[in-house]
């Protein structure tokens, strides 16, 4: 049976940026309460109080496990080099029969020059390449008979060395999400190995986006 507290709960749960402010004191409780009259009185069915849904609100306790958030602070605060690379390019092809032998001919030249940023992403219709754009007309000579559905250039890879014990916490990436959301920040991709996750932003939000994700090691 629905409650006011447990549609406190359904809410504040499919809103974590809501939630996290709760959480943290720096919500002005009789204002939410009344904001949240209106769509708890739909869920109830029936009208509820300001006053009930404050006290729901002040009651609210969030479903966190205590031993996986002191593991993430210390994830956090281990966090590996955070390197950035400019100037890259990122293509958006169909998946094709063809699609490898051109992914083979850009790794060909490649190979042999490590200071070259390069990615292949492969997705259930499309395929995702990111490179650096010193090399944009070989590439677009490579997959020249592909479809390419987008090309954006003036790209910057932010790429964060993770701990050997990441795959085990729960919410790390979330951590990265909800920072760079705070900030304004939009992801243009995310790119992640088993030990390495690195996003994508626009040249022009780079240095804003290293020092958030900087932040998190404070």
């Amino acid at each position: 049976m629905r409650t006011i507290a447990t549609c406190v709960e359904e809410i504040l749960v499919s809103q974590p940026f809501l939630e996290d402010a709760l959480t943290r004191n720096i919500l002005n409780y009789s204002a939410l309460a009344e904001e949240l009259r209106d769509p708890i009185s739909k869920m109830l069915r029936k009208p509820v109080k300001s006053g009930a849904i404050m006290m729901a609100l002040r009651r609210y306790s969030p479903p966190k496990e205590m031993a996986n958030k002191i593991k993430l602070n210390k994830v956090l605060q281990n966090l590996g080099d955070i390197t950035v690379r400019s100037d890259l390019s990122d293509y958006t092809f169909k998946n094709s029969s063809t699609l490898i032998q051109s992914h083979l001919k850009t790794l060909e030249i490649i190979k042999n020059d490590p200071h070259i940023f390069y990615t292949f992403t492969r997705g259930v219709h499309e395929s995702n390449v990111l490179i650096t754009t010193a090399l944009k007309s070989q590439i677009e000579e490579f997959y020249k008979d592909e479809s390419c559905t987008s090309v954006q250039d003036h790209l910057s890879a932010i790429t964060i060395g993770l701990p050997k014990e990441n795959t085990k916490i729960a919410g790390l990436y979330y951590q990265f999400f909800k920072r760079l959301a705070w900030e304004g920040i939009s992801l243009y991709e995310v790119v992640s190995t088993t030990n390495e996750f690195t996003i994508l932003v626009e040249d022009e939000v780079v240095d804003k986006a290293f020092s958030a994700i900087k932040g998190l090691k404070n």
